[in-house]
């Protein structure tokens, strides 16, 4: 297993383990990633800023994240809670996994992943938010440390649950 950075040539299988994603969400009806976000021009964007990777394994892309140090105005303001800290922070978005690959730990491996690029980059603080109903994503973070700190609102409104681990 490997992460390295996306590329545009990667959009093709990244897109098919996020509708997968999607439609695991629906079959779950879990209201999350059912409005055609993530999109193509989601991914083109994180590759263009430098916060995409793929996981690899034996050469094939088997997961897709982006990890970003720019900041999410989204999380400039929390309800009913507030953060753990108020340091500089990364935020990790846009976590899927292909079917075929699912329940094997791969989404602990993308989680001290995403830690490990915080602290390469000098954070002690890495912030993520998921659907309240995602009870998956829930599990994984608070089985990866991280603690439940509120909600945020989404540019459109949506409430989305929000964590945050300090190391």
């Amino acid at each position: 297993m490997e992460f390295r950075k996306s590329s545009i040539e990667d959009i093709p299988e990244m897109m098919k383990i996020i509708n997968q994603a999607q439609e695991y969400f629906k079959s779950k009806g879990i209201d999350q990633w059912q409005d055609g976000y993530p999109n193509e021009d989601n991914l083109k964007e994180d590759i263009s800023a430098d916060e995409s990777y793929v996981m690899l394994i034996d050469g094939k892309i088997v997961a897709t994240a982006a990890i970003s140090f720019r900041g999410e105005s989204t999380y400039d303001k929390i309800y009913a809670g507030e953060w753990l800290s108020d340091r500089k922070y990364g935020v990790v978005h846009r976590v899927a996994i292909s079917d075929e690959f699912k329940g094997q730990g791969l989404s602990h491996e993308i989680m001290s992943f995403s830690e490990e690029k915080c602290k390469e980059y000098g954070y002690k603080s890495i912030k993520i938010d998921t659907h309240e109903d995602n009870f998956v994503m829930r599990g994984l973070l608070e089985k990866n440390g991280f603690k439940y700190c509120g909600v945020i609102l989404l540019e459109d409104g949506a409430e989305r649950v929000a964590y945050e681990k300090i190391f």
